[in-house]
């Protein structure tokens, strides 16, 4: 939990008694490798905090799954326009290693709002982390090629790269595996 506290307070100070409230609210949850942690058709009613752990959030067609996003530790996930909106998802969203999350109820997110000095400068620092995430993933997908995409995905995770199974990625940066495999032996020659 103390993990939360130090993500804020890079950004903002926080009082004790704020710190209080807010940390009374949050509960932790811990999740399997490839557990759902929404599905689509849910409404998403957490905003969580990674503690340890990479998810994927994808999209279930029939005869196969588009891979849009992952998250990692230290960072906030959530079907977010779904926790916003409270109507359902379209998407899933799946851990892919044991995952340990700090989770934030919509309501117990409102009570906050209200009662805390620092409660809406906490929520908007959360929403602006994940549309900054979203707005950043849109802009790979229109000016970089796949293995930029590859290289910048292998630049800020390089460790937990490795646990997320090569068709996800390749879903990711929007190429078939075999083109992914391709690609990553190119980048090995150049290093």
């Amino acid at each position: 939990m103390e993990q939360i506290r130090r993500y804020f307070e890079n950004m903002v100070s926080m009082s004790d008694s704020d710190w209080r409230l807010f940390s009374s609210r949050l509960f932790q949850q811990q999740f399997k490798k490839k557990q759902l942690v929404l599905r689509a058709g849910q409404t998403e009613q957490y905003l969580s905090f990674i503690e340890s752990g990479v998810v994927r959030f994808y999209i279930p067609y029939e005869d196969k799954e588009l891979t849009f996003s992952f998250a990692f530790e230290n960072n906030f996930v959530s079907g977010y326009d779904s926790f916003l909106t409270r109507l359902q998802s379209n998407y899933h969203i799946e851990t892919l290693t044991a995952t340990t999350l700090w989770r934030l109820s919509y309501d117990d997110l409102q009570l906050i709002y209200k009662d805390t000095e620092i409660g809406q400068c906490i929520g908007r620092l959360a929403g602006e982390d994940l549309f900054l995430k979203k707005s950043a993933r849109e802009l790979s997908l229109l000016s970089e090629t796949a293995e930029q995409r590859y290289l910048n995905l292998f630049t800020r995770q390089p460790k937990l790269i490795k646990e997320i199974p090569l068709k996800y990625l390749a879903s990711y940066i929007g190429i078939t595996p075999q083109a992914l495999s391709r690609l990553r032996k190119r980048v090995a020659h150049k290093r």
